[in-house]
């Protein structure tokens, strides 16, 4: 190829992307490692450890598996604790899946209340109160 040719080339091709307009960029996929997902399975809802393994302990004594008394608040301890709280009326028995969206945490403050321990409102938010009587309710096994 020549000089001018390559020239020529160039300037077409400069000429043609000043009009053309840019194609989107690819979105960009997120990879998540496996031990990163149950990592952000794990929801302790403002307990420490020692009061995760509390409520797991708990869960046992109940007569509800929540798995390994690991301190870990994960889909097996959560599913333990929709059992309990379907148990007592406070939880859809047909939507025991584990995971800790606003049924839960109503199920939780409907079960903390009625053990007196003050969640507040069962609102399915879980605010300030709703951790403060969690963790409370967990002081011990």
């Amino acid at each position: 190829m020549s000089v001018s040719t390559a020239a020529g080339i160039a300037v077409g091709s400069l000429a043609v992307a000043a009009t053309a307009t840019a194609a989107p960029a690819p979105a960009r996929q997120q990879t998540v490692s496996a031990g990163a997902v149950s990592v952000l399975a794990v929801n302790n809802l403002g307990l420490d450890t020692r009061h995760a393994k509390n409520w797991q302990c708990y869960l046992k004594f109940m007569g509800y598996n929540p798995g390994s008394s690991d301190g870990l608040l994960g889909t097996n301890s959560w599913k333990a604790g929709q059992r309990l709280f379907a148990s007592e009326g406070f939880y859809p028995k047909d939507e025991i899946d584990g995971i800790v969206g606003p049924k839960t945490i109503r199920g939780l403050q409907r079960y903390l209340n009625a053990h007196g321990y003050n969640a507040g409102t069962a609102d399915g938010i879980a605010g300030p109160q709703t951790k403060a009587a969690f963790w409370e309710f967990n002081e011990t096994c």
